[in-house]
């Protein structure tokens, strides 16, 4: 199956499309993730739960499986605090989008790629503070920085799910109708050599 790509600012985006609410699904091959590019905003437990329960009709494909980034490092380790650019939003941020963190001149979110509905400000992150089950972890896109926040106060989340969603859809069109087809054509030979022979 070949499968078009809208690459983005950089080869490792991939767009997808968007799903039946209009919201894109982008594809990061370095960490073999995909995004969910709509912010959602409440306190940590609800965001948890809402990226828990987020059902996507991506193409007639029902994807169930969504969480909030993590803020440990790809190894496992972590998570670091600051500039941190192997946790999955802080590779999206610097990496992926080659934005510049605090206190570099000119940080901030100055590229968005082919997210519509990133906010320049605190994102949850579904890691726990491990030194204080009141916190967690969040990632600023706004500045770039890593750090934690009390889970009460209501703040942004993005959701995100392992692996490529287009190989979960269901085959393309004309991949189908060359299938129907085939099936057709085997059906009427046999039907053909039946009355033959």
């Amino acid at each position: 199956m070949v499968l078009a790509y809208s690459v983005q600012a950089n080869a490792a985006l991939h767009n997808l499309g968007t799903d039946s609410l209009g919201n894109q699904l982008i594809y990061d091959t370095d960490f073999d993730i995909t995004w969910y590019d709509y912010s959602n905003y409440g306190n940590w437990q609800s965001m948890m739960n809402w990226a828990d329960g987020l059902t996507v009709d991506f193409g007639g494909t029902i994807i169930d499986d969504w969480r909030l980034p993590t803020a440990l490092n790809q190894d496992g380790s972590g998570p670091c605090s600051g500039n941190c650019t192997d946790s999955e939003m802080g590779h999206l941020y610097y990496t992926e989008l080659g934005n510049v963190g605090y206190p570099t001149t000119g940080y901030g979110l100055s590229n968005t790629g082919d997210f519509q509905n990133l906010q320049a400000t605190n994102y949850f992150s579904g890691t726990e503070y491990s030194a204080d089950p009141r916190v967690a972890w969040l990632f600023n896109i706004g500045s770039g920085r890593q750090t934690s926040h009390r889970k009460g106060v209501s703040l942004y989340a993005i959701a995100v799910r392992p692996g490529d969603v287009s190989v979960a859809v269901a085959p393309e069109p004309v991949s189908m109708i060359l299938f129907g087809v085939g099936g057709v054509v085997m059906v009427a030979r046999r039907k053909l050599m039946r009355r033959r022979g």
